[in-house]
């Protein structure tokens, strides 16, 4: 469990994936649609995208030629139970 936090916490540390995250809260994206709305290279997304993967934060899928990414909804639930359990402690 705490090698996947830690994962999920070096992430979500970085400004480019949360906001690679609030995009896919809206729909599913591909790596291009999703580098057009950055001013960064492509390859660079791509290692953001991977990071976000690696971590279970997004999941991706082949279609035809295109990759989509998804928001990985059960790792975010997993990680906050396990803060709300931190703060349940506390009490």
């Amino acid at each position: 469990m705490e090698d996947e936090l830690n994962s999920i916490f070096k992430a979500l540390n970085d400004p480019t994936r949360r906001e690679i995250l609030d995009l896919l809260k809206e729909k599913d994206l591909t790596a291009g649609e999703i580098a057009d709305r950055f001013n960064i290279s492509k390859p660079s997304i791509s290692h953001h995208l991977d990071l976000l993967r690696q971590a279970g934060l997004v999941a991706s899928e082949k279609e035809g030629q295109f990759i989509y990414y998804a928001l990985n909804t059960t790792v975010m639930d997993e990680m906050i139970k396990w803060i709300m359990s931190l703060q349940a402690q506390k009490k």
